[in-house]
């Protein structure tokens, strides 16, 4: 049985990760993130305090614990605060990860890393595998930067993209889009959302799944793991209020511009899922059955 260290294993994707071994005992799992472990269950796996920007410290986790394969699903995923703080984006997304390319590669570690559809300008979406890439953001930059270390390292490595994750566990430190416009519609409170932007919206399960077929299937390469639903955020957020009978007449659709964001946003992202699907085995969710997971996992949650 292979041995998984997720990086993060306290953020919504490692979380989901941890849950997905739990459940099919297909993996033995080491999880580690900076601080006390988060997850609510606390037996059938290891879990070790790792700081990734502690080089010392993830070498000696590593060794001690011999995985077959990382995932690295650590990061600073806030495009505003990377814009905001690049030293620390760059420390994060990109020193960190020259840390764990060259213990994997010392060790003959497979390393599973996360990326993301902001490595793209958004001009003309959806993407495959081989686009060019040309990041807006500072975020993107880091993120673009990370998959070049990965890709220029001797270890077998899968870099998997992601567009826009969304979903609940039960600890949550983040909100993300599906929870915030529930939550704020739900309140009565009236909010604008952009209706100039389109994404493909990842069910965090789907993504979860997708970084453990890729250990599963000892893959190479890049993969695009994500919804398979093109929608504007807009009507994104209007499905949102459909699914739980809300109130649709708060929403007031805005453009980018009149957001004054730090960071500069894609106009159009999304991804050709066709190599997931045929080399890994990947299957989405709709939109709609994501939605419905997170109703169940909210009511069994109370």
């Amino acid at each position: 049985m292979k041995t998984i260290l997720i990086t993060g294993s306290n953020g919504l994707l490692g979380q989901k990760i941890t849950e997905r071994i739990l459940q099919t005992k297909q993996f033995s799992l080491v999880a580690t993130s900076k601080g006390l472990n988060r997850y609510p269950v606390k037996g059938g796996y290891t879990y070790a305090e790792m700081d990734i920007l502690n080089a010392a410290q993830v070498r000696e986790v590593i060794e001690s614990f011999k995985p077959d394969a990382i995932i690295h699903t650590a990061a600073m995923t806030n495009v505003d605060t990377s814009e905001a703080q690049p030293e620390l984006a760059h420390k994060l997304n990109v020193e960190a990860v020259k840390v764990l390319a060259s213990i994997a590669e010392e060790h003959n570690i497979q390393l599973v890393h996360l990326s993301t559809d902001f490595i793209f300008d958004g001009a003309d979406g959806p993407y495959n595998e081989l686009a060019p890439a040309c990041p807006l953001s500072h975020y993107g930059k880091t993120k673009l930067a990370g998959e070049e270390v990965i890709k220029n390292t001797p270890c077998r490595w899968a870099i998997i993209r992601t567009i826009l994750v969304y979903g609940v566990v039960s600890d949550m430190s983040r909100s993300n889009i599906v929870l915030w416009a529930k939550g704020a519609l739900e309140k009565g409170e009236a909010i604008n959302v952009v209706n100039d932007q389109w994404r493909m919206p990842t069910l965090a399960e789907d993504l979860a799944n997708g970084c453990l077929l890729a250990v599963e299937k000892n893959a190479y390469g890049v993969f695009n793991i994500s919804g398979k639903d093109m929608m504007s955020v807009a009507e994104l957020v209007g499905r949102v209020a459909d699914f739980w009978s809300l109130d649709k007449s708060i929403i007031t659709e805005v453009s980018s511009s009149s957001l004054n964001q730090t960071a500069k946003r894609p106009v159009k992202t999304g991804f050709i899922l066709d190599k997931a699907i045929k080399e890994l085995g990947y299957k989405p969710h709709t939109f709609e059955e994501g939605l419905s997971l997170i109703d169940k996992q909210l009511k069994m949650q109370g």
